[in-house]
């Protein structure tokens, strides 16, 4: 039984967010996915409409919940924000007790309603449904081999890959699911659910998050703790890199697809600016690990100023560390327009700019003259920085210093974050002295690797040795890459 709904046409594309992240007024990096997984609870699918709605930041484009009663799945998809796809009605005819739940970003994958997920699939062992958060890198020549020996594929999605490798295979769920996980490359936290199973797996290095908790006796899986704590769940351990769980009529058994043999690489972005700050991972407390992370850049790149302000919402940790730290006072400086998403981007570049005002507004009476540290948690092309460098001097700031709570972001990823291609990324061809001219500062620093590592670590820095990802600042990437010039960034999931 399913239900899917046709896009909206009030704005820029056909539906709110469509293409998210490739041209939009701020460069911000785009987290593509956030999953959601229920097993043993007679209220599924509305835990999972809560989840979905804790994990939004991570996916405004699509967002959708396949349940299943023990018999047949019901399940519904759609275009649009969590809280606009689903109503009462529709979640009270999405009964059963196993469900599995996605928000979506689009880059490499179509944005369309045949991407969303979670992806329905009959196979011969009944129905199958999966969803994923990351980027398979070597996907495209996976695909191509699937389509030269018959595989006729509904989407683009890599997710879609991995339905057709357990399809295919003549083992049973679990034995074909490892092997299917043990052919792809990549970054990924996979949710695959049948009518009576539910299967959950974080690829080899733990790149892309993904948490284990209890409500109950009913298990709950999700990206991120900020969704058990909206249902009221108990958070109870990460999933191990190549940990595969296989949830059934016995309970829970713990499993792997790949022994412990690659460093752990939990994508350091998470920390830095994707995560919701009242999320934990790897024990660490994100608005705490900010924190850190804004006191250290206030020891390695101290400037006298009269005040401190964070970009909102990802860096307001950051500065009120750094304020700590320095005895500048924090000030709410810049403010976040919440209720302007869904404005229509006029194509002229006056509008665009008056468009940016729209979303972000200095607060003239706190930065009017005075001298300015303005607290961010990365450069991407430079724009969106230049663009709140100028609000605030027009404001009135006598000067912006600014300082970026990361290390310089000069690669591509390869795992499921959606950026541009490396001639894009300002740090990859300018110096920080260039950089500081070109989005108009006083004077511009970054975090350094190092100051990273300890401010996420904390008082547990020897756990944290080789336990990140950092190849979007080192370019040391985790995974083979090269696959015959078909592998592929971003993510498509």
């Amino acid at each position: 039984m399913s239900h899917e709904i046709a896009p909206q046409t009030l704005w820029t594309g056909d539906y709110y967010n469509e293409g998210a992240g490739k041209e939009g007024l701020f460069d911000k990096l785009k987290e593509e996915c956030g999953v959601f997984g229920v097993f043993g609870h007679p209220d599924a699918s509305s835990l999972s409409y809560y989840g979905l709605h804790a994990l939004q930041h991570r996916g405004e484009e699509s967002a959708g919940i396949c349940v299943s009663d023990g018999e047949e799945f019901h399940y519904h998809r759609g275009m649009g924000l969590v809280k606009e796809v689903f109503d009462k009605d529709m979640l009270s005819s999405l009964s059963g007790s196993i469900s599995i739940g996605h928000v979506r970003y689009s880059t490499s994958g179509d944005s369309k309603l045949t991407n969303a997920q979670p992806l329905v699939f009959k196979y011969r062992a009944g129905d199958l449904a999966v969803a994923t958060n990351g980027n398979i890198v070597n996907a495209p020549q996976i695909r191509r081999e699937l389509e030269e020996s018959g595989s006729i594929f509904q989407t683009t999605s890599d997710t879609e890959v991995i339905a057709h490798l357990i399809a295919r295979s003549s083992k049973d769920l679990v034995e074909a699911a490892k092997d299917a996980f043990n052919r792809i490359v990549g970054g990924y936290a996979f949710l695959i659910m049948t009518n009576d199973k539910l299967i959950v797996a974080s690829d080899p290095h733990g790149l892309r998050p993904l948490t284990m908790g209890k409500l109950g006796d009913a298990y709950i899986f999700a990206s991120e703790t900020c969704a058990f704590e909206t249902i009221g769940a108990e958070s109870i351990r990460d999933i191990e890199p190549g940990e595969l769980l296989v949830l059934d009529r016995e309970g829970l058994h713990e499993d792997r697809f790949e022994e412990k043999k690659h460093r752990k690489a939990l994508c350091a972005m998470e920390y830095i600016y994707f995560a919701r700050p009242d999320s934990d991972m790897n024990g660490s407390n994100q608005h705490a690990a900010r924190k850190r992370m804004g006191s250290r850049m206030a020891l390695e790149s101290f400037v006298d100023a009269d005040i401190v302000t964070g970009v909102p919402d990802s860096s307001i940790s950051a500065a009120i560390g750094y304020a700590e730290q320095t005895g500048i006072p924090y000030e709410l400086g810049l403010i976040k327009n919440k209720y302007t998403g869904r404005t229509f981007i006029q194509p002229s570049q006056e509008l665009r700019e008056q468009g940016v005002k729209m979303k972000l507004s200095a607060v003239r009476r706190v930065v009017e003259g005075q001298r300015v540290v303005m607290i961010d948690d990365s450069i991407v092309r430079g724009t969106t920085s230049r663009r709140i460098v100028n609000l605030l001097r027009e404001a009135g700031a006598t000067e912006v210093h600014v300082r970026i709570t990361s290390p310089p972001f000069k690669n591509p990823c390869f795992y499921g974050i959606d950026t541009p291609d490396r001639r894009e990324l300002i740090a990859s061809s300018r110096t920080v002295e260039e950089i500081c001219r070109e989005i108009n500062a006083d004077s511009l620093e970054f975090l350094t690797p190092e100051g990273l590592i300890a401010s996420i670590a904390g008082d547990n820095e020897e756990d944290y040795k080789g336990g990140l990802c950092l190849a979007c600042f080192d370019n040391d990437y985790p995974t083979r890459l090269d696959f015959n010039g078909e592998e592929k960034f971003g993510c498509s999931c």
